[in-house]
């Protein structure tokens, strides 16, 4: 089994998580966004984030504006809505209790 693809499964289970942290204090354009994440280690395409955007938007988690670009085509920026903010505070509480279980888990003596 090759590491790679673990560690890769591991960062898309928590990408949307991320994303959503990311535009916790703010609106973001997509290209921030990523930036944000790439200085994290996160690595992450294009590819893979406009899907995930787009299937934030449709659950509700984010809405979007449209910004006019002097460097091109308009720009969209993403915010948390209030249903997003709501499931940010969730998934923050939820990661917490995952991050204490999987730190107690790694780091307890195998007494088997």
């Amino acid at each position: 089994m090759k590491i790679e693809n673990t560690k890769a499964q591991m960062r898309k289970g928590v990408l949307e998580f991320c994303i959503l942290s990311v535009l916790k204090d703010g609106e973001a354009y997509t290209s921030d966004i990523l930036e944000t994440l790439k200085d994290a280690k996160m690595l992450v395409v294009e590819g893979t984030i406009y899907p995930l955007l787009t299937r934030l938007k449709n659950a509700g988690l984010l809405s979007y504006r449209w910004e006019e670009s002097t460097s091109g085509p308009p720009r969209k920026y993403y915010e948390l809505t209030e249903t997003g903010k709501l499931f940010l505070t969730e998934l923050n509480d939820t990661w917490a209790e995952l991050q204490q279980a999987v730190t107690k888990v790694t780091s307890e003596k195998n007494t088997q």
